[in-house]
C-alpha cells in the first residue's frame, strides 16, 4: 500500500511540474531561455520539484539525499507553505481556466494534502530531529537571495510580496522574514505531533 501511495505521488508531482512547463512556454512572453530560468525562478515548482524527487527516491533509492533524517519533514513544510500561500495572498490574483486550472490545483493545492498525509501515515523517528531539519532552512533562504540579486538584475520577480520594484526592498525583506518564521512554525508543529502524537496512534 505504501508503495503503491509513493508511485501515486512520484506521478502525480511529475505530470503537474512537465504539464506546467510546456503551458508556460506554449504562453510565454519571453524567449524560450528567459522563460526556463522564469519558470524555475517560482518556488511552487522548485518545491513540486522536491516532492517528486522525494516521490521517485522512495520508489528507485538512488538519491541519497532525498532518504536522509529529516528530509521528508522538511519537505513537508515547504510544499506547506506553497499551499499555504497561494490559498491566502495568491488566488485572487487570477483565475485559471482549462488545463491550466487542474496543473494550478495539484500544484498548489492536491500534492501539499498528499504528501501532508503521506508524512502523517509514514514518516519515521528520523524525520522529527531538529539537527537534521534546520540545515533545510538553507532552501527558502538561497531561493530569497537569488531572487533578489535576479530581479535586480533583470527585473523579473516571480511573485508580487517580493516584487521590490513595486513594494521596496524593506517591504520584500519583511514578508520573506515572516515566510521563514511560519516554516519554522510549521516544522515546530510537524515535529510536535510526530514527537507527542504520532507514536500513540
Amino acid at each position: 500500500m505504501k508503495k503503491i501511495i509513493e508511485i501515486v505521488g512520484c506521478c502525480i508531482a511529475w505530470l503537474a511540474i512537465i504539464t506546467q512547463f510546456v503551458l508556460m512556454i506554449q504562453n510565454r512572453q519571453v524567449d524560450i531561455p528567459e522563460t526556463i530560468i522564469r519558470f524555475f525562478s517560482f518556488f511552487t515548482i522548485l518545491t513540486n520539484t522536491l516532492v517528486a524527487l522525494f516521490f521517485t527516491n522512495k520508489i528507485t533509492n538512488s538519491i541519497k539525499m532525498f532518504g536522509k533524517s529529516g528530509a521528508l519533514t522538511s519537505i513537508t513544510t515547504f510544499i506547506l507553505i506553497v499551499g499555504l500561500v497561494y490559498q491566502i495572498i495568491l488566488r485572487s490574483t487570477w483565475s485559471p481556466t482549462g488545463l491550466q486550472m487542474v496543473v494550478d490545483e495539484l500544484l498548489h493545492t492536491i500534492i501539499p494534502l498528499y504528501i501532508l498525509v503521506y508524512w502523517f501515515l509514514f514518516a519515521e523517528a528520523k524525520n522529527f530531529n531538529i539537527k537534521s531539519i534546520l540545515p533545510w532552512l538553507a532552501y527558502p533562504i538561497i531561493y530569497s537571495v537569488y531572487i533578489m540579486i535576479r530581479g535586480k538584475l533583470s527585473g523579473f520577480y516571480p511573485y508580487p510580496f517580493l516584487n521590490v520594484t513595486e513594494i521596496g526592498l524593506k517591504q520584500s525583506i519583511i514578508n520573506i522574514l515572516i515566510i521563514l518564521i511560519i516554516s519554522l512554525f510549521i516544522m515546530s508543529i510537524l515535529i510536535l505531533i510526530g514527537k507527542k502524537i504520532k507514536p500513540q496512534l
